[in-house]
């Protein structure tokens, strides 16, 4: 489906402001993108394909990102040196996870990922990070960085993730930065990111640019909301809440796995089956 096969009813207009105000709300407060609710909900409500959702999404981003950002650093917790390693690790791992994707089987990857979800959710209960903890930079904390931007940058190659479910907590568990630091230095991460694969999304028409423009302004009315209720909560309670949101994307992964192993083995059965035979005439 291409954007221009989108009908630009009343309906549409009012299902791309109610994506918009839910994934606002959810990218201030743990520092995502948002786009874990932007594609699905694109898919279920408005028939969107999953390219065209998830280009739409990316382009999405980037106005929500932005106002994350500015309601983060007026906090002060934004690192923006380390924020642009990751940026520019994330760029170059995105060329790579693109060109792994014909190669590596999905199925595989996604059940690496929902491991990956549910050791993150158990050090969320383990480690709980100080809101007075700095990234401090230095050359080995500068390649750690670069090198967590470029599995990053794989993994959204590869599987379509954010770069917030896996740089957010990262940044606090082996950089131990605070979690409003994770959450800031992630949003700014993602901006040069979302804007370089929406420049690519749109030569290839996987985008559709009045449906991101309308979910991205909804979207900017609500982040600063959830960056200032992520500022409101104890350090503790903000991990629960984040651990919950990877629970439910560790789900939808597992979830998106077993159908697609059911569709291949029914695929293979079928393949299997003998031809029934004509009669002699």
């Amino acid at each position: 489906m291409h954007a221009e096969r989108v009908r630009r009813t009343p309906r549409f207009y009012l299902a791309c402001a109610a994506i918009g105000l839910g994934a606002g709300l959810l990218s201030g407060l743990f520092g995502v993108g948002g786009g874990t609710v932007i594609v699905p909900m694109l898919v279920l409500l408005l028939g969107f394909d999953q390219r065209l959702a998830a280009g739409t999404s990316l382009a999405a981003i980037v106005p929500t990102a932005s106002v994350g950002v500015i309601s983060y650093a007026m906090t002060g917790s934004v690192a923006w040196i380390p924020a642009v390693i990751l940026a520019v690790g994330a760029v170059i791992g995105a060329q790579i996870g693109s060109w792994l994707l014909a190669k590596i089987p999905q199925n595989a990857l996604r059940w690496g990922f929902v491991g990956f979800l549910l050791v993150v959710v158990v050090m969320l209960f383990i480690v709980v990070p100080s809101r007075d903890a700095a990234l401090e930079l230095s050359w080995p904390v500068g390649i750690g960085l670069g090198g967590l931007g470029l599995f990053t940058g794989i993994m959204a190659g590869l599987l379509g993730v954010g770069g917030g479910v896996i740089v957010v907590p990262a940044l606090m568990f082996l950089f131990g930065t605070s979690d409003l630091v994770a959450k800031g230095t992630s949003l700014l991460m993602m901006i040069p990111t979302a804007i370089s694969g929406t420049i690519g999304n749109a030569r290839r028409r996987n985008v559709d640019l009045l449906a991101a423009l309308v979910v991205g302004l909804a979207a900017c009315t609500t982040t600063a909301l959830g960056a200032w209720i992520a500022t409101l909560l104890n350090p503790l309670t903000a991990n629960i809440l984040f651990a919950v949101f990877l629970t439910f994307i560790g789900g939808q992964m597992a979830f998106r796995a077993i159908r697609v192993h059911r569709a291949q083995r029914a695929e293979r059965a079928a393949t299997r089956a003998p031809k029934p035979q004509r009669g002699r005439r």
